[in-house]
């Protein structure tokens, strides 16, 4: 299974009215229907998750670079990341459209790691998935502009 990789995906989720959605680089399945990624602790989106709520993962292909900057830069209270951006709405999950693959998930555990910096290490059960192998994933050094 290659739903992730080490690249540029971006968790997105609608929660009270507002959407929420980051960039992450670290996420990695850990069972065939598991997945952990972690997101920092100065991340809105991170803060407000919840065990229970629906989320959407979304790998970017190579041909999103625009997306990964817009959802990499600045927080979801400080501006509408999902402006001119298509997406679809799965419950709560907000997967973006034309992505490498496409996850609905229900986060099951948030750990915190390490305990000092409160950084957030949460544990997503993969409940579907629509995977685009025509497209490339992007890689974080595409993302980076190295």
């Amino acid at each position: 299974m290659d739903l992730l990789n080490s690249g540029v995906n971006v968790i997105a989720y609608r929660k009270n009215n507002c959407n929420y959605g980051m960039t992450f680089a670290w996420g990695m399945m850990v069972d065939y229907d598991t997945i952990v990624c972690l997101l920092g602790s100065q991340s809105i989106t991170g803060n407000n998750l919840a065990v229970n709520d629906i989320v959407g993962i979304s790998a970017l292909s190579q041909d999103q670079g625009d997306i990964a900057l817009n959802f990499g830069e600045g927080h979801s209270h400080e501006k509408n990341k999902f402006e001119n951006i298509a997406f679809t709405l799965d419950k709560s999950a907000i997967l973006i459209d034309n992505s490498r693959n496409m996850i609905v998930g229900q986060v099951l555990k948030i750990d915190h790691y390490p305990s000092e910096s409160k950084d957030n290490l949460v544990f997503i059960k993969v409940l579907s998935k629509k995977e685009n192998p025509s497209k490339k994933f992007m890689s974080f050094a595409e993302f980076s502009g190295e």
